[in-house]
């Protein structure tokens, strides 16, 4: 592979986030494909097994393998969310296990901020319940390309086709209600492995992929290369050595699409513009890089440009205001209110921001039906908003770029993030 090939999507990398209400074996069904994938170090399964004995179980629960807090494991449950890194021959994986508990709903919203593909599990007994409608709802808010229903303790149902078709029937018209455009739906038992990394043989009735042979094909990485190009400057890097008297590069990670020498950008919010004369890469000159790569870019004019600023291609470069309008999720314990003074993070970027409106409040539990004129959102509170800030920044819409389109609302006083934003 060279250095200005884009790389293949075989060997590429997933990020995926596992949802539901509690006990519907989110855990177990992490565990069970690290287990059955060998992903697992021998001392780890072996602290399970111990942690499993102490509580006098006959096998190793693999729920333990994610529940890392104490408190987990004491109370069996998922607080934190709890990341997990593993590799197949065919595909890189950064799974985080998210909570189930309604109290910690915004942990399911940093989870699944980053993923590109959503597992929302139900127990087949108990079928669509609301805490199900809800993480559904939220993955719709934030845009993940891939929805994944789970219908795990199969077992506990005797496999039957009518109580998996009935609850993937449902699951997939409410899904569509919110916008979502396709719903791979999977029978699975996380306890015994049906379907999760092997197929099973009491759901001869079923003909799809396994759990883990759809993680593996599923496409990743589109929407990105898809997307005009974006790099947020983190550093602007000036050696000042002989060898290298004149440099002055800006260096990022690029957030969407394709940058090449020879291409005219446009930085903002000056709307000062160049060309770009080369792009070094992991310490070598490239003709092309793409996100999610890392890179200095060099352009054939000295700008005033700094950390925060936005270089994009000047035919594709974003409008710049100081009005926001989107939506966002409360984070904190602490309300947010009409007038509260924040910090607003947006890329590499914090400017001073007024909360100015709050127009309505989403109500998960209803699909997305709207609460007209809230007065304040509460922690875990979903809903609309409208920011003034003090400076002017380059946005995105979310639906376009979910890297340039979202934000953090941040405490000027302790530096507490409160709320994270994606653009209308």
């Amino acid at each position: 592979m060279t250095g200005n090939t884009p790389p293949p999507t075989a060997t590429s990398l997933l990020r995926l986030a596992t949802a539901g209400s509690v006990d519907d074996g989110k855990s177990t069904l992490v565990g069970r494909l690290l287990h059955d994938s060998k992903s697992v170090l021998a001392d780890q399964l072996e602290a399970v097994r111990r942690a499993s004995a102490n509580r006098s179980q006959e096998g190793p629960d693999l729920a333990l393998l994610t529940d890392g807090l104490r408190a987990e494991r004491e109370q069996g449950i998922t607080i934190d969310v709890a990341y997990r890194y593993f590799a197949t021959p065919q595909r890189r994986f950064i799974l985080a296990d998210t909570p189930g508990h309604v109290q910690y709903t915004r942990n399911m919203v940093t989870g699944a901020s980053t993923a590109e593909l959503t597992v929302i599990l139900v127990d087949a007994r108990n079928g669509v319940v609301e805490q199900t409608r809800r993480h559904a709802a939220i993955a719709a808010l934030l845009r993940v390309p891939h929805l994944v229903l789970a219908v795990n303790k199969m077992d506990l149902v005797g496999y039957r086709e009518s109580v998996f078709a009935a609850i993937a029937e449902e699951f997939t018209a409410y899904a569509g209600e919110l916008g979502v455009p396709a719903v791979t739906a999977i029978p699975v038992s996380a306890l015994t492995g049906d379907n999760v990394v092997d197929p099973s043989a009491n759901t001869d009735w079923y003909g799809g992929p396994t759990f883990l042979e759809h993680l593996e094909t599923v496409p990743v990485g589109t929407s990105l290369a898809a997307a005009p190009a974006r790099i947020p400057v983190q550093y602007v890097i000036r050696p000042q050595s002989a060898e290298l008297p004149d440099y002055r590069g800006y260096a990022g990670q690029i957030a969407s699409g394709v940058l090449r020498v020879g291409d005219r950008v446009t930085v903002l919010p000056s709307g000062l513009t160049s060309t770009i004369t080369a792009i070094d890469a992991l310490g070598k000159s490239v003709d092309m890089a793409w996100a999610p790569q890392s890179v200095t870019v060099l352009l054939a004019d000295d700008l005033d440009i700094s950390r925060g600023d936005l270089i994009a291609p000047s035919a594709q470069a974003p409008d710049t205001t100081r009005d926001i309008e989107a939506t966002v999720c409360h984070l904190d314990e602490r309300p947010l209110r009409v007038g509260s003074r924040v910090l607003l993070k947006h890329a590499t970027r914090t400017v001073k921001a007024v909360v100015r409106e709050l127009p309505h409040r989403i109500d998960l539990t209803h699909g997305l039906a709207r609460d007209t004129r809230p007065g304040e959102f509460a922690v875990n509170d979903i809903g609309s908003t409208v920011l003034r800030t003090s400076e002017p920044l380059p946005l995105d819409a979310y639906a376009d770029s979910r890297r340039t389109g979202s934000f953090i609302l941040i405490d000027p006083a302790d530096g507490a993030v409160l709320a994270a934003g994606m653009c209308a």
